[in-house]
């Protein structure tokens, strides 16, 4: 059967509500007075997929969607961009957030858990006949993702995943850490250091490379058993909000990957992208076209090599 879909997004649609607050953490009072409070389609595959599409990568984004206006909202974004959507029914109601955004960018998530039910299953005719159409499959963590896993495998497709904020610890991303050819995650909630938790994820499982972003600081790049470090990317504006960043970093490094990038140049394309993204405010949903992308790469590698990276052994022994 023909591969006529690059990439495979499971999972992760939804809806969040944007607040910019004064800052974070925010003190306790009655009442703030904010600027306008915004809603818009657009979660971590949502964001995915739209970054992949913008790339020029044929995408196609697989999930479970209430029947309410929030998941008219997640329909409406991905008919209006031209991303092909397959959506079945979520009873629980489409996935909602609200994202408070301090003045520098950074963003503190409220999830609402009550959107989801144990119940909920990608059906695996779906996932089957999809992923046999597909050349990579990438899976959001959010439930029941984990359970298409099985069929993703059988139709032979490499599979990614972003564990986010994993502290390397919780039981309940180890699935997709263990399963997934190529794992992206936070360094946020790990120790100092995080080369220990991407050294266990690629020997327990099946990543032959893992990927830790750690905001301003860049990335941390484990690929053939070497770690190194990816500087960060100066972004081409003023940073205003780092909502989407890490999809759009995800997004970048597989466009690399897909095109035949070594991982080093994969990096580097993730770390334009997350640049770029940190640019444009929560309420907008848009992502560094190809063209933008590749002029920038070819304008750093005026200044540096991509793969002038330095080991990450001295860093991460300062951060430590």
């Amino acid at each position: 059967m023909s591969r006529e879909i690059d990439i495979l997004v499971l999972g992760g649609a939804g809806v969040d509500t944007i607040v910019y607050v004064p800052q974070l953490p925010l003190p306790f009072a009655d009442s703030y007075h904010v600027p306008a409070i915004e809603t818009r389609a657009g979660q971590t595959g949502d964001f995915v997929a739209l970054g992949l599409h913008a790339l020029g990568l044929r995408t196609h984004h697989l999930d479970l969607i209430g029947a309410d206006p929030e998941g008219e909202l997640v329909r409406a974004f991905h008919r209006q961009r031209g991303i092909p959507l397959t959506d079945l029914p979520l009873t629980a109601g489409t996935r909602r957030a609200v994202n408070l955004v301090g003045p520098d960018g950074r963003r503190l998530s409220l999830y609402d858990i009550t959107r989801r039910s144990d119940d909920d299953r990608l059906p695996p005719a779906t996932v089957s006949a999809l992923a046999a159409r597909s050349r990579h499959a990438h899976v959001a963590i959010t439930h029941p993702c984990a359970l298409a896993l099985p069929a993703l495998r059988e139709a032979g497709v490499t599979v990614s995943t972003d564990l986010h904020d994993w502290d390397g610890a919780k039981p309940y991303h180890e699935l997709y850490a263990h399963e997934a050819d190529l794992v992206f995650l936070s360094t946020a909630a790990l120790p100092a250091s995080p080369e220990r938790t991407m050294r266990r994820i690629a020997e327990r499982g099946r990543a032959e490379t893992v990927i830790a972003t750690a905001g301003a600081e860049g990335a941390y790049l484990l690929h053939d058993g070497e770690l190194t470090h990816v500087p960060a990317v100066a972004p081409p504006g003023e940073v205003v909000d780092t909502n989407g960043a890490g999809d759009a970093f995800v997004s970048g490094y597989l466009y690399g990957w897909l095109t035949g990038e070594p991982a080093h140049r994969c990096a580097r394309y993730a770390a334009i992208a997350a640049a770029y993204a940190c640019t444009l405010p929560s309420s907008t949903a848009d992502a560094i076209g190809r063209e933008k992308l590749l002029a920038r790469a070819r304008e750093l590698d005026a200044l540096a090599p991509a793969n002038d990276t330095e080991t990450a052994t001295t860093t991460a022994a300062e951060r430590a």
